[in-house]
């Protein structure tokens, strides 16, 4: 029997660890910084992974892994280019969820929120940050579209690289960041037996709620 024809009898028992009310803070965004912290302190295998699910103008579901590239008083953010299909789907429904998993910790955090772009400042002070060969991949690559072949694409890369030289690279107007505002959050924690824990908050105004929910 071939290893994908055993994917009913996979598991794997997720530990002791729990949670409770007491450790849990009454923000959520605190206490994903929290957990942050311990994935960052024992993992890295790219723990600012995330997916990012959008719905398109007919209503159908997308998901793609991108990147955690900040967090601050507005919420999670994220960078792309503004012509791609994560773009145009944000433009026509402009809401959307994250999911981090981080399975050295059997940990799971679900986020739902608005999504702003963030300003062109922030934009801007992100992308002079990166590496130049990053910057030329961000303005050679039309992401999303067609392309001819793998040869057009480096060969593009190639001669935006040699043109630009040592000059300072401007950030591309169709390139930038987004904001996701939470007003929903979920924090799963594993456990054996599958009865994990689950608490999950609702933002009211300036407050959050919070309540536990069954696995």
């Amino acid at each position: 029997m071939s290893d994908w024809q055993n994917m009913a009898s996979s598991r794997r028992d997720y530990g002791a660890a729990g949670l409770n009310d007491e450790q849990m803070d009454s923000n959520p965004v605190e206490q994903f910084k929290c957990w942050f912290a311990d994935i960052a302190n024992t993992d890295v295998s790219d723990p600012t992974a995330m997916v990012l699910s959008t719905v398109d103008e007919h209503g159908l579901p997308d998901s793609r892994v991108v990147l955690l590239k900040g967090l601050d008083e507005q919420g999670f953010i994220f960078y792309s280019n503004y012509d791609s299909s994560k773009a145009i789907q944000l433009q026509h429904n402009p809401y959307a969820a994250l999911n981090f998993y981080w399975p050295s910790l059997t940990r799971q955090v679900r986020i739902r929120g608005t999504v702003i772009r963030t300003s062109s400042e922030q934009s801007d002070r992100y992308f002079s940050s990166r590496p130049l060969e990053s910057q030329i991949s961000a303005i050679a690559s039309p992401q999303s579209r067609e392309i001819s072949s793998r040869q057009w694409l480096e060969e593009e890369y190639q001669q935006r690289l040699a043109k630009q030289g040592q000059n300072p690279v401007a950030r591309p107007q169709n390139w930038g960041g987004y904001v996701i505002i939470p007003d929903e959050m979920e924090f799963w924690q594993g456990r054996d037996n599958r009865l994990h824990d689950r608490y999950q908050y609702h933002r009211n105004g300036e407050q959050w709620s919070r309540r536990r929910l069954a696995p």
